[in-house]
């Protein structure tokens, strides 16, 4: 997965809006105007932050030790960071923007 695809993933959910409200490099996408991910566009390799329940986040840090970190300047309980580094099939990866997105989406 590159950016490209990060963001049309990102942007063909229902309701999501995308800006770089934390400058020109970083961008942000929001369900119910709450982020569900957050990627750096000048990072390589690509990599982003996606919330996730705070139990399964600890179990992905422990399966994909250096591919999945606790979330970057985010609460560690509840964020991951996920490194897009190839050891993650694009499946993978779209299913943790999926419980992201399903999470913010929850909360209205």
């Amino acid at each position: 997965m590159n950016i490209e695809q990060l963001r049309a993933f990102c942007l063909s959910k229902p309701g999501v809006e995308e800006s770089l409200p934390f400058g020109p490099d970083t961008l942000v996408f929001k369900v119910n105007a709450k982020i569900f991910l957050l990627t750096g566009l000048d990072s390589y390799p690509l990599q982003f932050n996606v919330k996730c329940d705070p139990d399964q986040a600890l179990e992905l840090r422990e399966e994909y030790p250096g591919t999945i970190l606790p979330g970057y300047h985010m609460n560690k309980k509840h964020w991951n960071t996920v490194i897009v580094n190839g050891s993650l099939s694009t499946q993978q990866l779209q299913e943790f923007i999926n419980d992201s997105y399903t999470l913010i989406k929850k909360k209205k």
